[in-house]
């Protein structure tokens, strides 16, 4: 024998709906149409995940649940937020790689004249404190050591080398001239970007005279323009 059907009254069987029932719209499709509204990943997941809880909700209700097109409107939003999302992550990174590499030229310029500062108050303390030598003949007569005029513990390590390398740009420092005592009484020290165009733009220059001046396309020197 067959499995019987169920008979009227039986709690299998699908209820009968009383006269002028008016069945509620389901929550799970008002919700999904409303994720699918705001069309972002984890709202375009959750109007895709409730889109379809709500389609088995209404079709297990027997006509006591609406909201089928409200559901499949959300499951339709969903997915085509998904859809859209690669090319919302382009236009996002077409707008914040730029910045982002503008805020980095800019934080090592800003490095670099700063090292420049540093270099020049560190050399001027140095011809004040080995006036028989003047400026330093090497970068390394700046660093750290023993704390005379071979090693005056003026500049950190990173400013001390023949070819300092410091926040995207190198540093190189040149004695000038020499008076007719032997001491150097000028110096020039460059700075200029590792990579142009991508750890910084602007060349910078600086002299005993402390003023800091920059070219845009190739090395500073003496002549170029001032910050």
């Amino acid at each position: 024998m067959g499995t019987p059907l169920p008979r009227p009254g039986d709690p299998l069987s699908p209820q009968p709906l009383p006269p002028g029932f008016e069945p509620p719209t389901s929550r799970k499709a008002i919700a999904s149409l409303i994720c699918g509204i705001f069309f972002f990943l984890p709202t375009s997941i959750g109007a895709v995940l409730l889109g379809h809880l709500a389609h088995s909700e209404i079709r297990k209700s027997a006509g006591r649940l609406k909201g089928k097109g409200l559901a499949t409107t959300g499951l339709v939003l969903g997915y085509l937020g998904l859809a859209c999302l690669p090319f919302v992550l382009l236009i996002l990174a077409a707008i914040a790689i730029p910045n982002l590499l503008r805020s980095r030229l800019a934080a090592n310029e800003a490095a670099a004249v700063g090292a420049l500062r540093t270099f020049h108050t560190g050399a001027s303390s140095y011809a004040s404190q080995c006036p028989d030598i003047g400026f330093p003949a090497s970068a390394a007569s700046l660093g750290p050591g023993s704390g005379d005029c071979s090693h005056a513990n003026l500049v950190d390590q990173s400013l001390s080398l023949p070819r300092a390398e410091k926040s995207g740009y190198i540093f190189i420092y040149q004695p000038m001239i020499h008076d007719r005592q032997g001491r150097i009484n000028k110096y020039a020290i460059s700075a200029d970007p590792r990579q142009p165009g991508i750890s910084g733009v602007r060349h910078f220059y600086t002299d005993e005279t402390g003023i800091i001046r920059f070219e845009t396309d190739n090395g500073a020197t003496a002549v170029s323009t001032p910050l």
